[in-house]
């Protein structure tokens, strides 16, 4: 098997690929100390639970945007599996397209993953929206390049942000409000999180095609992008699974 290591911000994602053919997937918190062993412990209990076993595991690839963690994980792969994981990023790694922006290094491997992802799944030009830690809007030509975004802050962070500035206004879940305007606190904040992102979402996918000049077709990923699309006809696809989809395709194109 294969097994596609997603390091966000927030969460670890390990999926186990037999072929292109997911067959597990398991979680655990983004931590810059956690030790190899400590990745081994948890994914060997974790595998077993789903009657898999660290030795199905016989090729490793890596995308992550917390560089810290990255010694570790290689030392993970190299013990529990012996292999040397591919890493977004490293020269010897061919994404099968080129990142047409001014400093090629700075692009998160995340983002260019989903460009991969999104492109040998639905073709292009498209913009890839991933709302995680940050909410990025990724463009993809026709070509399947990657070519820039914008970078937003991520709908959690926000709300964490309102929370911790200011005195009075509670912590809440994000959720679709009823109504536009509220008419308590909870719905204010509901109001201005959720539609205030729909606003964005469409405002900046219309600015992004009318720059780049075409219509295009638009790719949701990140656990919030199914509660958000239903609030948008800009959104036209939903694939919680992109950023692995990306990897594992990347692997096959460097076998």
């Amino acid at each position: 098997m294969l097994l596609a290591i997603d390091v966000g911000n927030t969460n670890i994602t390990c999926a186990a690929y037999k072929g292109r053919e997911l067959v597990n997937e398991w979680r655990i918190s983004t931590s810059g100390s956690r030790t190899a062993e400590e990745y081994g412990v948890w994914l060997s209990q974790a595998m077993a639970i789903d009657g898999l076993h660290l030795e199905n595991v016989k090729h490793a690839i890596v995308a992550t945007v917390v560089p810290e963690t990255l010694f570790n994980i290689k030392g993970f792969c190299r013990r529990y599996f012996g292999v040397t994981p591919l890493v977004i990023g490293e020269a010897n790694v061919n994404l099968g397209m080129t990142p047409l922006i001014d400093r090629p290094s700075e692009a998160g491997a995340d983002r260019l993953v989903n460009a991969v992802g999104a492109h040998s799944l639905y073709g292009g030009p498209l913009v890839v929206i991933d709302f995680g830690t940050a909410t990025n809007f990724d463009v993809v030509d026709g070509d399947g390049n990657y070519i820039g975004g914008v970078i937003a802050p991520g709908v959690n962070l926000s709300l964490d942000a309102l929370y911790r500035a200011a005195a009075k206004l509670p912590r809440i879940a994000v959720e679709a409000p009823g109504r536009v305007i509220g008419k308590n606190t909870i719905e204010c904040m509901q109001a201005g999180i959720y539609c205030g992102y729909i606003a964005m979402v469409e405002g900046l996918v219309s600015r992004i095609r009318a720059e780049y000049g075409t219509d295009m077709k638009t790719v949701a990923t990140g656990g919030l992008a199914p509660l958000f699309s239903k609030g948008t006809d800009m959104i036209e696809i939903v694939n919680g699974d992109l950023t692995l989809i990306g990897l594992v395709e990347i692997f096959y194109r460097n076998s």
